[in-house]
């Protein structure tokens, strides 16, 4: 029984170990940039985990389940995917990119901000026009919460917009591609039994989750505080977006011509 219970904390606290990774840091830091809010920030965090997740209990599972033996230069081409992505985030950032997408794509988003939208519009009278403030927000209305554009999902991830929301999740996919062979290898060292091996991928899964979001709150607090310092936001933007470019560049370069993926033999060692 104590084993068991090291092993469940074991693999609980190496997750949320693994949440710090610094491509993980620098990857959800472009992410957070854009939003005001810590709660919004540590949604962020959870649903990067989610995916991460996902993807280490899909590819590690095949690993311990089916024996799947990735060569080299998918491994490799797994890594560098993460260096894309990372560039990618950076671009985005620096150019405005991400906040002309947030602003112009409504249909990506459910509502605007932390509140609902306040705005003013004219209301038709018999004789007169009169211009009226008021609030539109579907739960203020009982039972009308179905008729928003999902339902449901409206409710935890309305306010952060259906892009916010999808974005994070995707990132954290990616991120789970490149580190989920080398979480199920080290999982088979220790653990024989293919069932518990399997649950200890989703108990570190569940640390990820943990952890990033504690990350993501902590990461997006400075982002809060500076919400309404327009000179100190764009500054901790463009900071961010420097850092996941050139981090990204580092890593394509170290997957692409030192670890040799780009060449006729390419070495990889899952890590």
């Amino acid at each position: 029984m104590i084993s068991l219970l090291s092993i469940i904390a074991l693999g609980f606290f190496l997750g949320m170990r693994h949440a710090t990774d610094p491509d993980h840091v620098v990857a959800v830091s472009t992410i957070v940039s854009r939003h005001r809010s810590v709660k919004h920030a540590a949604l962020i965090g959870g649903l990067w985990g989610i995916g991460h997740t996902v993807t280490i209990l899909l590819v590690g599972g095949g690993i311990i389940l089916f024996g799947w033996v990735i060569p080299a230069r998918i491994g490799l081409s797994m890594e560098f995917s993460v260096g894309l992505m990372l560039i990618l985030l950076g671009i985005l950032n620096l150019t405005g990119i991400l906040r002309w997408i947030t602003d112009n794509l409504s249909f990506l988003q459910f509502r605007d901000t932390e509140e609902a939208r306040v705005h003013s519009h004219a209301h038709g009278a018999s004789v007169s026009v009169r211009a009226r403030e008021h609030v539109h927000d579907p739960e203020a209305v009982p039972g009308d919460s179905d008729h928003t554009s999902l339902g449901w999902f409206d409710r935890p991830f309305g306010r952060l917009g259906l892009y916010n929301a999808v974005r994070p999740l995707v990132v954290g996919l990616v991120h789970g591609l490149a580190g989920s062979a080398a979480v199920a290898l080290l999982v088979l060292t220790t653990i024989q039994n293919p069932k518990w091996a399997v649950g200890y991928l989703l108990l570190f899964g569940i640390g990820t989750i943990a952890g990033m979001m504690v990350i993501t709150g902590a990461i997006g607090a400075p982002f809060a505080y500076a919400g309404k310092r327009s000179r100190l936001s764009n500054g901790l933007r463009v900071a961010s977006g420097v850092i996941s470019l050139v981090f990204g560049l580092i890593v394509v370069y170290q997957i692409g011509f030192v670890d040799g993926l780009f060449t006729h033999h390419p070495h990889w060692i899952p890590r």
